[in-house]
């Protein structure tokens, strides 16, 4: 299985680390990661991850400027594309089709493709070309999906709720994990 991680500079960079840490320790799934320079940023004011662990994460690295890059074409076959964290300038890019970087071109790629497209959107309270930008994605099939916490599985570390948001992700892939205890129902 091939993955794509595009990662920009919006808060919540940390949910793009852990998906790639997870998914590095999953020998049958290749990820190539798209990273922004405003990512490479946030990271140092969020975390205290240096970019090039990070990267080290991924089994390839595409700079944002390498349009020209495996992942720029259609004949470049994958699995699907994450984007996490997802700011509103890339939602938008990808709302209005416009592709001036690697991440929002294969990202462009995924959609016209027809492949999985997982946006993590990254803003509050929202507007309503925000909500107009998420609609327009949605509609050429992207999902939108919102680091939004839950609490049924009783998170008792930041890292629990980060990594019950990453493992929803996977389950969009149907990728296994084991990174939240899932909803048996109330007797469950």
């Amino acid at each position: 299985m091939k993955i794509i991680v595009g990662m920009n500079g919006t808060t919540g960079v940390i949910y793009g680390i852990r998906l790639l840490q997870v998914l590095s320790g999953m020998k049958e799934i290749e990820t190539h990661l798209v990273i922004s320079r405003a990512c490479e940023k946030t990271i140092g004011i969020e975390t205290d991850f240096e970019v090039d662990e990070i990267k080290a994460c991924a089994t390839h690295v595409h700079s944002i400027d390498d349009i020209a890059a495996c992942l720029a074409s259609g004949s470049f076959l994958s699995d699907g594309m994450i984007v996490a964290p997802c700011s509103m300038k890339t939602l938008s890019a990808l709302a209005h089709a416009y592709s001036d970087n690697l991440l929002t071109r294969a990202a462009d790629v995924t959609l016209k493709e027809r492949n999985r497209l997982v946006l993590m959107v990254r803003e509050t309270p929202l507007h309503l070309g925000h909500l107009r930008n998420m609609v327009r994605v949605t509609e050429m099939g992207a999902i939108v999906m919102p680091p939004v916490p839950a609490f049924y599985h009783k998170p008792r570390t930041i890292e629990d709720i980060i990594d019950h948001t990453v493992g929803k992700a996977l389950d969009l892939f149907r990728i296994e994990h084991n990174l939240y205890r899932r909803w048996a129902g109330i007797d469950g």
